[in-house]
């Protein structure tokens, strides 16, 4: 899967010049995102994004990556209450 950056900010066409693209090269100038991502803070369809994607691509502004490794959020999926288990099976002291 693959992450986007900006490497500078573009000028945009009047077209895109509305908030929803705003908050996508927001992301994109804080670190690499991935498409998934900018669908989510746009509130675009895939495809819309995409398209903006290949524009900002052609202008030569923006810099593709895969994806470094499996997200921390599938991977708290993968072990359900891990953090729980480690906190309840502690050392525990006596109420009195």
């Amino acid at each position: 899967m693959k992450e986007y950056k900006l490497s500078g900010w573009p000028e945009l066409p009047v077209a895109y010049q509305r908030t929803a693209y705003q908050r996508m090269l927001h992301q994109m100038s804080q670190g690499f995102v991935p498409l998934a991502q900018l669908v989510r803070a746009s509130g675009l369809s895939r495809d819309v994004v995409r398209v903006f994607l290949a524009q900002l691509g052609q202008r030569g502004v923006l810099m593709e990556r895969e994806r470094a490794g499996t997200p921390l959020a599938l991977q708290m999926a993968a072990r359900p209450f891990a953090w729980l288990r480690r906190t309840v099976t502690g050392t525990r002291t006596p109420r009195t």
